[in-house]
């Protein structure tokens, strides 16, 4: 089944997870070295330009029949050069992809389509395409949020919580289809369990969770 996620519903502009990717995209460029980034899925590619503004090697990975919206952005943005499309059925995760293995991998939105067991697949994926010491940084929808509302497995352990949300929260912001909605301490032992070293979770204040883990 299709899910349709038009962005994070909850948030928007550069959110805490965005901005310390970029600082990190900063202080790795200050030991004279080249960053590769995966951003993936590409979304709107807001967050690849920024880091290819930053001088970084940028790849974005999304649907193959996305390519030509997203690389006319890439292209009006005058970017063609510094970012690279790769067709990818995400949640699927791209074997091989340009410019990997990466420093710095920035997944959005994407894994809440999946079971958690198929979710720690792909973080293991994801962490696999990673140099040592590279970083992940994860975003996903809460449970401690509005989305929660109505949402039939909100009292199922993270294994089996898996359900579509109410009809009234998935038309306002047209998420389609089943999904799974984290905890904090959920998001950190999907990214433990999946082979990363966690180095911190937060929940916004609209109750989506984040996560940056390292591959050691």
């Amino acid at each position: 089944m299709t899910i349709h996620i038009t962005a994070n519903p909850l948030e928007t502009g550069t959110d805490e997870l965005e901005r310390l990717a970029l600082e990190e995209c900063i202080k790795r460029q200050r030991v004279d070295r080249e960053v590769s980034v995966l951003v993936i899925p590409a979304g709107r590619c807001e967050v690849a330009i920024k880091f290819a503004r930053m001088g970084a090697r940028v790849t974005v990975a999304d649907q193959p029949e996305l390519q030509r919206e997203i690389e006319g952005r890439i292209l009006a943005a005058g970017l063609s050069d510094e970012i690279r499309f790769v067709p990818c059925d995400f949640p699927e995760f791209p074997v091989t992809a340009q410019n990997s293995p990466f420093d710095l991998i920035i997944s959005r939105r994407g894994l809440c389509r999946l079971p958690y067991h198929e979710a720690k697949t792909i973080v293991r994926q994801m962490l696999h395409q990673l140099k040592i010491g590279g970083k992940l940084y994860l975003s996903i929808l809460g449970l401690h949020s509005e989305l929660s509302e109505g949402y039939a497995a909100r009292d199922q352990i993270i294994n089996e919580r898996f359900a579509e949300l109410s009809p009234e929260l998935a038309d306002k912001y047209n998420i389609r289809g089943p999904v799974s909605l984290y905890t904090e301490r959920n998001l950190f032992m999907l990214l433990l369990e999946a082979g990363g070293s966690v180095l911190r979770t937060l929940t916004t204040t609209y109750g989506n969770v984040k996560g940056i883990a390292v591959r050691v």
